[in-house]
């Protein structure tokens, strides 16, 4: 049987769910903050229209819950946003605001 060394070029699959990072730290397939993802995610932000879909998985007695990512979700967002940056000539920032609601 053959080990895997690190030098191995493995295709890894992409997730369907990743966490939200914890404070401090980034994602480690799209190199986000957490505060950048949050404006992606949250009701709030978005006109409570979010462009990314996201789950908050909080049992009823606890206070804190675990904030999941739907990664396509993500993906999706972020090229829409390159494609309409690209278009539109202007900052990715401006173009935030304009994505459309996740389905």
């Amino acid at each position: 049987m053959r080990k895997i060394s690190q030098g191995d070029d493995l295709a890894s699959p992409m997730p369907i769910w990743i966490r939200l990072p914890r404070p401090g730290e980034r994602c480690p397939y799209t190199g986000l903050s957490r505060s950048a993802l949050n404006e992606l995610i949250l009701p709030g932000v978005n006109n409570h229209r979010p462009p990314v879909a996201s789950i908050s998985l909080k049992q009823p007695h606890e206070v804190r819950g675990i904030r999941l990512i739907k990664f396509s979700s993500l993906m999706a967002a972020l090229d829409a946003l390159l494609e309409k940056s690209e278009q539109e000539e202007v900052h990715p920032n401006e173009v935030l605001q304009t994505l459309p609601a996740k389905e």
